[in-house]
């Protein structure tokens, strides 16, 4: 599991709701569950509120075993095992944080050359489990996409593995229609999502494109130098800001550039912002030295409702019906200065769901905008889990899913 609850049911704790369907199943057919996993990526954090939650959710008791695991010898305790053997049948044991001992982190930032010597620490760790916790590994924790050890190694030693209900359904139906998706807006602060909009590009059925952020920055360079011109983006092509994370390097506009080259020619059609709102509040079709884009401009906005416009036209009538992805936001949305750009998009999915389009949207800040400045029902669906999303349809593999693939064969 991946969640954390907010200050009430309902509130903050999708994430954990979403387990419910799989471990009543559970319950009923009388297994010992036991869960384990983390809350964000601070090893400090605890789980016992999290435990309370789900208690709450499942209208149980759920046990709590605060520390399981011996660092040193990466030996799951005693009385770890002893606690399941003497659980009635349908009882629900919860682990703590499982990122709290470095075992579960060592991949984070290991290289090929590492492996050797973390293997045998990793084998360990697997197979205390398969000997003392469970020979069944479910995984119902659809946000889990970091290369933590109980994802993507514990899997390996176990006799049966699953994906869970709710993160079944998440694959086979929401993702698969988001890799149908014909439009997709795509917006975020670091220009690495060009990775994720190629491979979307090159897999997908995507024949039209709204950008906006880092990612239209690099597209807007890239198709000026394509037509003999430059474009000036600012401290995001200054290498004094190399080390920020708006930083656009040399080769993302090759990799724009290309994108733009084999995009159109196979009939793609980028939109890209005409103008900005500048980091002092200025609106400029221009960044320029110096200058920082914080949010799209009026016109821009007025672009992409116009594109959003033709778009309904041309797909209101499709079935299956047509689909649009929907990820990131356009600017610095939670400063009121920078927000107008996103705010005044929201409605756009709406329009696109009252004319039979199945709009998605990727989840994280895409989401929260939705909460801000929309209804729920104004989508088709929110994804809880961002990363996961993007890296399904995008350029990266989903570790988890490799790693229970790998352990079914």
């Amino acid at each position: 599991m991946d969640a954390k609850p907010g200050a009430k049911v309902g509130e903050g704790d999708i994430r954990l709701r979403s387990m419910k369907g799989t471990l009543d199943y559970a319950r009923q057919k009388g297994w010992k569950i036991v869960i384990f996993g983390h809350i964000g990526r601070e090893p400090e954090k605890s789980l016992s509120k999290v435990r309370s939650r789900l208690g709450e959710i499942l209208g149980c008791e759920v046990g709590f075993i605060a520390d399981w695991l011996d660092p040193e010898t990466t030996t799951i305790k005693d009385e770890v095992a002893k606690a399941i053997q003497t659980a009635a049948p349908g009882s629900v044991i919860m682990l703590e944080n499982t990122r709290k001992y470095d075992i579960e982190r060592v991949l984070w930032k290991a290289k090929p050359a590492d492996l050797p010597k973390l293997a045998d620490g990793l084998a360990k760790l697997a197979n205390e489990f398969a000997q003392k916790v469970a020979k069944v590994y479910i995984h119902e924790a659809f946000s889990a996409g970091s290369l933590d050890a109980s994802s993507v190694i514990v899997p390996a030693a176990m006799d049966r593995v699953a994906l869970g209900e709710y993160e079944a359904e998440q694959f086979d139906v929401q993702v698969r229609d988001c890799l149908g998706a014909q439009l997709v807006i795509f917006s975020g602060l670091k220009a690495d999502k060009l990775d994720d909009m190629e491979a979307m590009i090159n897999r997908g059925k995507i024949r039209l494109v709204i950008s906006a952020g880092s990612l239209s920055a690099s597209l807007k360079k890239a198709a000026a130098e394509l037509d003999g011109k430059d474009f000036n983006l600012g401290v995001s092509e200054d290498p004094a800001h190399g080390d920020k994370p708006y930083f656009i390097p040399r080769n993302r506009i090759e990799q724009a550039k290309k994108m733009l080259i084999e995009g159109r020619a196979k009939g793609i059609e980028f939109v890209l912002p005409i103008d900005f709102v500048l980091q002092d509040g200025q609106i400029s079709s221009q960044i320029g030295p110096g200058n920082q884009q914080f949010d799209v401009g009026p016109q821009s906005s007025k672009l992409f409702a116009d594109t959003v416009t033709r778009f309904i036209e041309a797909h209101k009538n499709d079935k299956p019906a047509a689909v649009a992805f929907h990820n990131g936001v356009f600017g610095m949305f939670e400063d009121p200065r920078f927000e107008n750009g996103t705010k005044n998009f929201v409605p756009e999915l709406k329009r696109m769901k009252d004319a039979g389009i199945k709009v998605y949207i990727g989840g994280g800040e895409g989401g929260t905008s939705l909460e801000r400045y929309g209804q729920p029902d104004w989508v088709t669906y929110v994804f809880t889990a961002g990363g996961t999303v993007l890296n399904a349809l995008g350029s990266e593999p989903v570790p988890f899913l490799v790693a229970l693939k790998l352990a079914a064969k």
